[in-house]
């Protein structure tokens, strides 16, 4: 039987060979496209699409404004870059000779001309870390010199009691709840100083940052170890020469930058004196406050690949002065007081710090990167004083007299620290996530000798009066070392997506630290969504939970043992971290009036506090108990209203209320930052027709904080401080008219600025000095603030 076999069909096979010729050649033709979004700051744009043309490939930049995707290569590429609140632009490029091309777009705010003014769109925020422009702090009216933590006492949830100082709190949280980043390191601050007087400049130099990333909870879990807010900043690379100069009667400022692709080296001197300001109270005497410091940044990035950074700091602060008298008077309308003091002695102060950080980064691709950090922070404190002071405390309604007697306070408080880490970090992204990881070994070297008391004789009485001895007041020792290390490392991942519903921004992560003091071993989870709805663009909402752990840092670890009259300071070794589980919900709205941007902003919040260590508050220190003792918790809700109030300028007003409560041994009592409400202003103007006259305006009103007697228990904490107003206003000149300024011109603008301190002259409350009589009655008598004072500056940019 015979097979009959069919021969192959050649033009199959033809057609066959000549598809797989075709696929290969398309195949080489495809390449991938890559690079960042920016804006015309040189801030990443998220959310941006990135379109080519004729192809319908398209991507979405991330939040580091990066972007992804493979197009097929012809003679002429057409790209579209398009995000909401900015300008859409179309960008023309060449096809690469190899298989990948990066690509940076940079695009504009998107502005709506009205008048001579313009009007910018607004950033997204889909995270609880949002974006504040470090350009704020130019030509704002200050009385610390530390710009970006006065802008940061502005916002939501945050509030400040004294305006000597560039201390904050946040949402029910203490001073030292608040965690602070220089790029990529975490700073700290002396410990020593118990007053604005004595407290000078903090490290971050506002001419030398670009971005300012803040959250007051929820934050995620790169950021740690702090229950209640993250205040992140990262220094900019100049890339051409730049400068400034500025003169005031509250000090002076230099800054020089310059750079190209490769290399970048900035250096800003600062002198800061508050003589000026605290000179005009109520306690006359000889003031010498001098505050100086100095800082490098360098960046240098040998090949594409590798990047070398280093900041270098070195701070002197020297605080001396010498009361001669006082004279204070307060009480009401009906029932004045009035406490005259004269006074012998005199006290003097000295903070002197130094900080390094090295950064060695190897850029993989442009997804990958591994960066080492190492730091250093070194500080020396001295604080010694010895003032005795003879009093009368009169009613003045009455004409009698309350009170007379002696007190002498004397101190010799000596205290060194150094603190050294080094790290590894790891990012990443794979298709739409943004990986982040990262390990921290640090160690922390602290040693105190420090010896103060107070004696007081009312009427010839030595209080607390005693036949048998004569007895101070207050009396404290501590003579303590603290060798502790502590390994720190996160793991969190961005994801980004979309679908029919909406814009999705999922951001969790897991924390793990271990404290070799008290041999404490923590995880901390952390998870937030952001979410954009397409039904109407305008909204965003944000939901945020996790649980935050504060391992004790020296502070915290102090605690007292007292015998016969005597107290000691003993270390703690059995302490436990504080936790706060957060959660959190918040909204944005965009809108338009008067065809100006705004956003109207929300956000509530609820608190756990387990494991509290119960503080005291005297001015700016924080004496803690030494032990966990009490739990509570913060409820509150804050709004904001942010836009151009007057075209081309941006403006905000905050309005916060919370409840902040501990349980501590059966009773319930407030914290000592139980701020009920706080109401915060920022108001910036031209003058009509004009940019070159500018406006600043700062206001606040902050409830009251809960006070007792010195060197009593919180359960003495009934009474409460008036509440904190304040406003300054500043008006700032432009000498030179931009519109005549040509690139020949070495100085870039000349401002002229005269700012009005404390414009309604109002006495507000730092603490209390107690007078107490033979009959232990007890007299709370105000220490005020600083009253209406002027300064002047003159600011050369080039």
């Amino acid at each position: 039987m015979k097979v009959n076999q069919r021969t192959p069909n050649k033009t199959a096979i033809l057609a066959l060979l000549l598809a797989l010729l075709s696929l290969s050649a398309m195949a080489q033709q495809r390449f991938k496209l890559y690079g960042k979004v920016v804006d015309e700051y040189d801030n990443p744009v998220e959310f941006a699409s990135v379109i080519v043309e004729r192809q319908g490939a398209f991507a979405v930049s991330g939040l580091d404004g990066g972007y992804s995707l493979r197009c097929t290569r012809t003679d002429s590429l057409f790209i579209t870059c398009m995000a909401v609140g900015y300008r859409t632009k179309k960008f023309f490029i060449a096809p690469p000779q190899s298989d990948s091309l990066r690509y940076d777009m940079k695009i504009s705010t998107m502005s709506y001309m009205l008048g001579e003014a313009g009007i910018t769109a607004m950033r997204r925020q889909t995270d609880l870390v949002q974006h504040i422009k470090s350009g704020y702090t130019r030509n704002m009216p200050s009385t610390t010199g530390n710009g970006v933590e006065e802008i940061i006492a502005t916002q939501m949830g945050v509030s400040t009691h004294n305006e000597l100082s560039s201390q904050y709190n946040v949402r029910g949280g203490s001073f030292d709840e608040n965690c602070v980043y220089l790029n990529g390191v975490e700073i700290f601050r002396p410990m020593l100083v118990r007053s604005g007087q004595q407290e000078g400049l903090s490290i971050i130099n506002s001419n030398m940052v670009a971005d300012i990333d803040f959250s007051a909870g929820g934050f995620p879990a790169r950021y740690g170890d702090k229950m209640s807010s993250v205040l992140d900043i990262t220094y900019k690379r100049p890339e051409h020469l730049e400068g400034s100069v500025g003169l005031s009667l509250m000090g002076g400022d230099a800054y020089v930058g310059f750079g190209n692709e490769k290399f970048s080296m900035m250096n800003g001197l600062r002198y800061k004196t508050t003589k000026h300001l605290i000179s005009g109270g109520d306690t006359k005497g000889e003031y010498s406050p001098s505050f100086i410091d100095y800082q490098n940044y360098t960046s240098w990035s040998p090949t594409k690949h590798w990047t070398l950074d280093f900041i270098g700091n070195i701070s002197y602060n020297r605080y001396s002065f010498k009361p001669s008298d006082r004279e204070t008077s307060f009480g009401t309308m009906q029932d004045v007081k009035k406490f005259k003091v004269y006074f012998d002695g005199k006290e003097k102060d000295l903070f002197n710090t130094y900080f390094a950080s090295f950064g060695l980064t190897h850029k993989f691709n442009a997804k990958t990167s591994l960066q080492w950090l190492s730091s250093t922070y070194s500080t020396k404190e001295e604080e010694t004083y010895d003032i005795q002071g003879q009093y009368w405390l009169d009613d003045v309604t009455a004409q009698q007299q309350l009170g007379v007697g002696t007190y002498l306070e004397h101190a010799r408080n000596f205290l060194t620290a150094r603190v050294a880490s080094t790290a590894l970090l790891l990012r990443t992204a794979i298709r739409k996530h943004n990986i982040a990881a990262g390990i921290t070994l640090r160690s922390e070297r602290i040693k105190e000798n420090s010896a103060e008391w107070e004696m007081r004789d009312s009427s010839g009485y030595s209080m607390p009066h005693s036949l048998d001895a004569l007895q101070l007041i207050y009396n404290l020792r501590a003579k303590t070392k603290v060798n502790s290390t502590r390994l720190e490392s996160y793991l969190q991942d961005n994801f980004r997506f979309n679908n029919k519903a909406g814009i999705f921004n999922l951001n969790y992560g897991l924390r793990l630290t271990h404290n070799s003091w008290n041999g404490e071993t923590l995880v901390s989870p952390r998870a937030s969504l952001g979410f954009i709805p397409a039904a109407n663009d305008n909204f965003t909402f944000r939901l945020a939970t996790g649980v935050y752990y504060q391992s004790p840092f020296y502070k915290e670890l102090r605690d007292t043992v007292t015998t016969a009259g005597n107290t000691r300071v003993v270390l703690n070794k059995n302490i436990k971290s504080q936790r706060s589980i957060h959660f959190l919900l918040g909204m944005d709205y965009q809108f338009r009036m008067a065809e100006r941007p705004f956003r109207f902003s929300a956000e509530a919040y609820y608190k756990i506090l387990d494991n509290l260590i119960p503080y005291n508050v005297n001015n700016l220190r924080i004496v803690y108990y030494g032990e966990n003792l009490a739990k509570g918790h913060a409820v509150g809700v804050d709004f904001k209203l942010f836009g151009e109030f007057v075209p081309g300028a941006d403006s905000w007003i905050t309005l916060s209320l919370m409840s902040a409560k501990q349980k501590y041994r059966g009773l319930s009592l407030p914290l000592p930052t139980d701020q009920r409400y706080n109401l915060s202003l920022f108001f910036t103007d031209f003058f009509p027709g004009s940019t070159r006259w500018k406006l600043t305006l700062k206001g606040a009103l902050a409830g009251g904080l809960p006070f007792g007697p010195p060197h009593s228990g919180i359960e003495k904490n009934s009474f409460r401080a008036p509440s904190y107003r304040r406003a300054d206003i500043g008006m700032s000149y432009r000498l030179l008219n931009p519109e005549r300024r040509t690139s020949r011109h070495s100085i870039k603008d000349i401002w002229l600025e005269a700012d009005m301190l404390n414009v309604f002259d109002i006495n507000n409350v730092s603490s209390y000095y107690w007078v107490t009589d033979i009959t232990n009655n007890q007299y709370a008598v105000p220490n005020y603030l600083t009253g209406r004072a002027f300064n002047f500056k003159v600011l050369f940019e080039f």
